[in-house]
């Protein structure tokens, strides 16, 4: 992970606040002073937040969890959609949309309607209908697709949801916190930070701020995902070495286990036995099936009459006394 600096931070403008009269008096602990009636944040507070967030990130990462990264402010939602582009993480840069996380059901059943829709578009089938009708389906694609194609992907509840101002998503904080979704927020002086539950204090409406702390989250995640693909990866080789068969290592018959199909096949085929009638014919015989003997040995048919025919008729007699 990359180093974090003071000096980077005040660059960026990371350390301006809101005016004095806005802010919320639980953001006293976050605050280092008051400047031209603008309160400045303490950065210190800033690192700390952002090492927690990007430690907790990294290990969600590398667990194969989704991250969701909410930011609907016009200057911000930009750098939203690019860390969900470049992490391949769900993103919702527009509306949210309530019931996203606790109405899920209903969610994916608008999605399923956008690719029913996209589909007649691919197809052609939509030119069957009038041109009202083809507007109105048109229209109802452009408007599914802006609110919800950011979360298409995302199959279950996320592992954890990054959210630039809590104050301005407020509905996503509560669904999040109500499904039990970790907050990682990043938030301003007239924010309310027991609403999250990682604080990052920084100034939220800056393109420069939100830019410098969110690539600092991009690259935790990125980190923790290729450290995930090379654990599957590994986990795959090591899958494939234990199933390859052992060269020469042919199942043997027992009496609680039969051969496989493929060799109890190729057995009795071995064991048949061509034979000439009188006409000259080639007559096929099936081997001799195994008869159990009481003493659990496995004897022909044939070998029992043979020793049923070598016994004498009748026991020697005994000598009287």
């Amino acid at each position: 992970m990359t180093d974090i600096s003071i000096q980077e931070l005040i660059e960026n403008g990371v350390h301006f606040g809101c005016r004095g009269s806005r802010w919320n008096p639980k953001m006293a602990p976050f605050i280092h002073g008051k400047r031209n009636l603008i309160h400045i944040i303490e950065l210190r507070q800033t690192i700390r937040g952002l090492i927690r967030a990007k430690n907790f990130l990294y290990h969600l990462a590398a667990e194969g969890s989704k991250i969701l990264w909410v930011g609907t402010k016009r200057q911000v939602k930009g750098v939203v959609y690019e860390a969900g582009q470049s992490t391949g993480m769900p993103v919702v840069t527009e509306r949210w949309i309530g019931g996203t996380l606790t109405n899920y059901s209903v969610i994916r059943s608008r999605l399923r309607r956008l690719e029913e829709l996209e589909t007649m578009e691919e197809d052609g089938t939509i030119n069957q209908y009038s041109k009202k009708h083809v507007a109105s389906l048109r229209r109802e694609r452009r408007k599914i697709h802006r609110n919800l194609s950011g979360i298409r992907d995302m199959i279950g509840v996320p592992g954890a949801m990054v959210v630039v101002d809590p104050s301005r998503e407020y509905n996503a904080v509560r669904e999040a916190r109500k499904m039990g979704v970790p907050v990682i927020g990043l938030l301003d002086t007239d924010c309310d930070p027991e609403s999250v539950d990682i604080v990052i204090p920084g100034n939220d409406d800056a393109l420069k701020s939100v830019r410098l702390l969110i690539g600092h989250l991009v690259a935790s995640v990125e980190e923790g995902a290729a450290t995930h693909r090379e654990r599957a990866a590994s986990m795959g080789d090591a899958q494939r070495r234990d199933d390859d068969p052992i060269p020469g290592d042919e199942p043997r018959p027992m009496r609680h286990r039969p051969l496989p199909r493929s060799f109890a096949d190729a057995t009795t085929a071995e064991q048949t036995t061509a034979e000439l009638d009188e006409g000259g014919a080639r007559v096929v015989k099936p081997a001799r099936t195994p008869v159990e003997e009481s003493d659990g040995e496995d004897v022909t048919s044939e070998d029992a009459d043979g020793v049923a025919a070598e016994a004498p008729s009748s026991k020697t007699p005994t000598s009287s006394s």
